[in-house]
């Protein structure tokens, strides 16, 4: 298993490049609107992995009350993983079922599910399968 992006939650989606860019070099390679989840995404390529920039497009998706708690910061950490929906049973059936109960379309046309940071040691976890 790899990661495949660290989600950072943040206010303001351009308000946040001029960090990556001048600190770490890194160029947007992605945009996208995730209208279900309520967020407007930017990728940005750093090696294997990318950095996913969550901004909210409203008041009241996921992002939006994790700002509001939290402030801005690490949302998430995704792996990239083969045969979502097995993972999905599997971690089912040992207990720590995902807060997705099958697959869902996420950002670049991928299939995702969420694993409650209760099960995972206070982080939120992402399982991504490619499928763009």
């Amino acid at each position: 298993m790899q990661i495949d992006h660290i989600g950072v939650a943040v206010e303001s989606i351009e308000g946040a490049l001029p960090f990556y860019r001048k600190a770490l070099g890194l160029d947007v390679v992605h945009t996208e609107i995730v209208a279900t989840q309520g967020v407007k995404v930017a990728f940005l390529q750093a090696g294997q992995a990318s950095i996913e920039l969550l901004e909210p497009t409203g008041p009241e998706g996921a992002v939006a009350k994790f700002l509001k708690k939290r402030g801005p910061g690490i949302h998430h950490i995704a792996f990239a993983v083969k045969d979502l929906a097995g993972h999905i049973t599997r971690l089912s059936q040992e207990g720590l079922p995902p807060l997705d109960p099958k697959p869902r379309t996420g950002a670049r046309g991928h299939h995702v599910c969420f694993l409650h940071p209760k099960h995972a040691q206070g982080v939120l976890i992402e399982l991504v399968e490619n499928h763009g």
